[in-house]
């Protein structure tokens, strides 16, 4: 760990690793497939608390050719009423789909039920032809309550989200494709280098305007055109906004053979 960065003392759950404008977080529990217990949300929630105050691009994945094999089912047998109601992994799941900047879920082998959830709330989801993603939970009597019920309808439509939950389907990676749950397929030896190269598209953008972006993104839909107005306005006065759009100018005027229709971005 880097002087003044996530300080990871005690961590026994999540591997982490620190670059300048990003987060590698690899869930580590490989004796359980990378079950999300409860040590291992007490360090998720210790992640999110740094990156809200340092925000960077969050890269989670998982170890040993798995995402995660959901909750740890051991746990979750002794689990009653007053721990269904303290939301104890949709409350995390809820606080990274909040990070300022995004989070990006490189998904391998097993991704369910709990797992699956996490991987909802990430904004970018890419995997591997072993990817095996879904919510087997009401084959043990339970719901998928950490998010599933509502953000897979959102990622997926209706008539998939219910197969999904209400039949145990588990999509492979080509269906997850097809479908939109995942945007990208890669070996497994390349999963993390096409993270990365995810990350640094992000990173080519203004950090200010991807928070921004994020935000109003997901904003509810009553917000808008109201919400849409205030960023513009607070981004048009960004010494980014100035510098950005004037090198792109700059780059233009460069060209002999540049044309008025050059000067524009293709926006309106």
């Amino acid at each position: 760990m880097a002087a003044g960065g996530l300080d990871t003392t005690g961590f026994a759950t999540l591997l982490v690793e620190e670059r300048p404008d990003r987060l590698v977080v690899l869930l580590n529990r490989p004796e359980v497939r990378n079950a999300i217990d409860q040590q291992m949300v007490d360090e998720l929630h210790r992640v999110c608390a740094y990156l809200e105050q340092t925000p960077k691009v969050l890269i989670i994945a998982g170890t040993n050719g798995v995402f995660a094999s959901g909750a740890d089912i051991a746990q979750l047998r002794e689990r009653r009423r007053d721990d269904a109601l303290q939301g104890i992994n949709s409350t995390i799941f809820v606080r990274i789909a909040k990070l300022p900047m995004p989070v990006i879920a490189a998904l391998d082998g097993f991704c369910l039920g709990g797992g699956a959830e996490l991987a909802y709330a990430a904004d970018f989801r890419i995997g591997t032809p072993g990817v095996r993603i879904g919510n087997p939970e009401t084959g043990l009597g339970i719901l998928a309550a950490a998010g599933a019920s509502w953000r897979l309808k959102e990622l997926v439509g209706e008539p998939v989200a219910k197969e999904i939950l209400l039949a145990g389907t588990v999509l492979r990676a080509d269906r997850a494709l097809a479908v939109g749950l995942i945007t990208e397929v890669h070996d497994a030896d390349r999963l993390m280098d096409a993270a990365h190269d995810l990350a640094d598209r992000i990173g080519r953008q203004d950090p200010l305007a991807v928070r921004i972006t994020k935000s109003v993104f997901h904003a509810p839909a009553e917000a808008h055109p109201l919400i849409d107005q205030l960023a513009q306005g607070i981004l048009f006065e960004s010494q980014a906004k100035f510098d950005r759009m004037q090198a792109f100018l700059d780059r233009k005027n460069t060209k002999t053979t540049s044309t008025p229709q050059d000067q524009h971005d293709g926006t309106k």
